[in-house]
């Protein structure tokens, strides 16, 4: 699911890219739902569909928050935390997330839209957590929280994981 760098100072979760769309308010689940219909109907006349439902590493730290191409590594977005106002897992579907954000040079908002199948709900929280730790690192330096919560996420993942493989096996005739 995640790594940490070698200065702990990011966190990079490999995830499905739905895409990225204008919205008209920096926040609410409303908007993601209408963001997510936006790039459903474009999917349905886009002969790129499968180009756009792209893996990608989803780089989070401090500083913001990074889309990563999977294969090239090339950089298709970049998104300080300071510009995101709004993110949550879309409620018709627990595997879609996204994040809105405000446009640095432009005033635009867009909505990034991801799907992972089992981290939906840990992504969300954490990149809710480096936006407060963020803003703690902004007044008091306190850049260490966002990493201790991450990886506290992802051992209860792996532990949940671990538990579920082991009841598998344990039911399995050698």
């Amino acid at each position: 699911m995640s790594e940490t760098s070698e200065d702990d100072n990011e966190i990079s979760f490999r995830v499905k890219f739905l895409g990225r769309v204008e919205v008209l308010r920096p926040d609410g689940l409303q908007i993601l739902d209408e963001a997510a219909q936006k790039i459903r109907t474009a999917d349905k006349y886009s002969p790129e569909k499968a180009a756009k439902r792209s893996k990608v590493h989803l780089f989070l730290s401090l500083s913001g928050i990074d889309i990563l191409e999977n294969k090239t590594k090339f950089l298709l977005y970049t998104c300080p935390l300071s510009t995101v106002s709004f993110c949550a897992v879309l409620p018709s579907s627990s595997k879609v997330f996204g994040f809105v954000a405000r446009h640095p040079a432009a005033d635009m908002h867009h909505c990034y839209l991801f799907q992972s199948k089992k981290f939906s709900h840990v992504l969300v929280s954490v990149i809710g957590d480096a936006f407060r730790a963020s803003k703690k690192e902004e007044s008091i330096m306190g850049g260490r929280d966002l990493i201790v919560e991450a990886l506290r996420h992802k051992n209860k993942m792996l532990q949940r994981e671990n538990a579920e493989l082991k009841r598998r096996l344990a039911g399995q005739p050698d």
